[in-house]
């Protein structure tokens, strides 16, 4: 019993090698590329390491004020988005996890139903256009303002919050805000960051929303102007066109760059909430 306990463990050991494997190659290999000289690009001869070192894609990128613009935008829209999304989720969620909630299964068959069936592109527009949200900041962030998916993997996090806690807060005379605040809140740190990191990773590489509801370039995100930059090619002055020789190693990485550039931020925020990451998605699926 015991060597088959360890034979799986070398084997579970290898598999998840392999896997971890094959998820970091295409950023290496990215990143190789995009490092690396012309002429060692144009013969194909780069796998994991770069060959004649060269920061130029990156120079050029930098440099592009669409890529800056694009930044401070997504920016905003990931910090405003995030907030905001967090705020109406929790509150939402705390509301549905209250058994003396009035209508409480009722709003909750609702919100299911807003799983299953949507409105759809064209009645979305339309109410956006109403409302006079098309080219403003509010069209990035308002429609995919709550999850029903996080909103219930939440409230399933507070139901499994202890009653007496709650009771001992009315007991010294808080209210439901003062118990959200004060109890549930700072017992729930795991939940709230790890929706928090999946609103923020939706933001950030939300680019539909944009070429549906934006026309004005100075409130594109920075996925927009990536993939602008990507299918036409051109980074400040640098201009590729689809012809052979130095053209076509700037198009290869060029592309490479502008993608390593737009994704590396938002995977650097991984590392400092991932403690709380599995914590917080399995505490809040366990219960129905």
């Amino acid at each position: 019993m015991h060597k088959r306990i360890r034979y799986f463990d070398w084997v579970n050991v290898l598999l998840m090698g392999i896997l971890v494997c094959s998820m970091l190659f295409p950023f290496i290999h990215m990143a190789s590329v995009s490092m690396s000289a012309s002429d060692y690009v144009i013969r194909n001869e780069i796998t994991l390491w770069p060959k004649g070192i060269n920061f130029d894609a990156y120079r050029s990128v930098l440099q592009d004020k669409r890529i800056l613009i694009g930044y401070k935008n997504t920016l905003i829209y990931v910090v405003l988005g995030t907030t905001l999304s967090l705020v109406f989720t929790m509150i939402g969620a705390y509301a549905l996890s209250r058994k003396g909630l009035v209508f409480g299964k009722t709003l909750m068959l609702l919100v299911v139903f807003t799983m299953l069936f949507t409105g759809g592109l064209i009645p979305t527009y339309l109410t956006m256009r109403s409302y006079g949200l098309l080219d403003t900041i509010w069209a990035m962030v308002l429609p995919g303002l709550v999850s029903s998916w996080y909103l219930i993997v939440m409230r399933t996090f507070f139901q499994g919050i202890p009653r007496e806690l709650e009771e001992s807060g009315k007991i010294d005379g808080l209210s439901d805000l003062g118990i959200l605040l004060r109890i549930v809140l700072p017992l729930s740190k795991p939940v709230l960051l790890t929706i928090a990191l999946f609103y923020a990773v939706g933001i950030w590489g939300n680019f539909f929303s944009a070429l549906i509801y934006l026309r004005n370039p100075d409130l594109f995100p920075l996925q927009v102007i990536v993939r602008n930059i990507v299918l036409i090619g051109q980074v400040g002055d640098v201009t590729v066109s689809s012809a052979v020789g130095e053209a076509t190693i700037v198009l290869e990485s060029l592309k490479y760059t502008v993608i390593l550039v737009s994704t590396l931020p938002i995977l650097l925020v991984y590392p400092f909430i991932q403690k709380h990451f599995t914590q917080g998605v399995l505490v809040g699926s366990v219960k129905g």
